[in-house]
């Protein structure tokens, strides 16, 4: 198993780099999320995941352990292949997927192209309790945090609101900082909407 690649960066493209590394020039797929947080630098450290199939070696790089960890989750998870997976860390970011799974947030999960809600639910299903085991994370700030969705929510529905429209701007809004209270959910909506 290759744990990491530290070497000279010899080519950068949006799904995959090649780090030349004692001669060697390895073809390693990336995430978007990946992509961004490489530097123009020389010289790069990833964290590989290396999948081995009947007729290939397919080689994934991480700038950060946490996005490999997320990755090899959701290989995990049945219907989930290594591409549906670094779709998904191209199109959120490895807090947000987390945060979402542990949350039991299926329209964030669903957003993501090529996942429909059976898959966002297998994914919650199968990957939320392993979630909050592996980060420490605590499901009472977890359902506060939706409280305040809730709440903000119903205060945009009274307003005159379609709910479906609000849920996307307060969603984004969460996303952003997910510690707001209902009163900054409902101001930063409002500009939005």
């Amino acid at each position: 198993m290759i744990h990491h690649l530290k070497g000279k960066l010899v080519e950068k493209n949006p799904t995959y780099v090649i780090i030349e590394c004692g001669g060697v020039g390895y073809f390693v797929n990336i995430s978007l999320h990946t992509f961004s947080k490489i530097a123009d630098a020389e010289h790069i450290n990833l964290f590989t995941h290396l999948q081995v199939k009947e007729d290939s070696h397919t080689l994934f790089g991480f700038f950060e352990k946490s996005e490999r960890q997320i990755f090899r989750l959701l290989l995990s998870v049945s219907g989930i292949g290594s591409s549906t997976a670094r779709t998904m860390l191209s199109s959120l970011s490895p807090a947000q997927i987390r945060d979402a799974i542990a949350g039991g947030d299926v329209p964030t999960i669903q957003s993501i192209k090529g996942i429909g809600a059976k898959t966002a639910q297998r994914v919650i299903l199968d990957l939320k309790d392993k979630v909050l085991k592996v980060y420490d994370i605590d499901e009472v700030s977890l359902s506060s945090n939706n409280t305040n969705k809730d709440e903000a929510l119903s205060a945009l529905e009274v307003l005159g609101f379609v709910r479906r429209q609000s849920e996307k701007v307060v969603d984004k809004v969460l996303l952003q900082d997910s510690s707001l209270s209902v009163e900054n959910i409902i101001k930063l909506a409002l500009k939005n909407l």
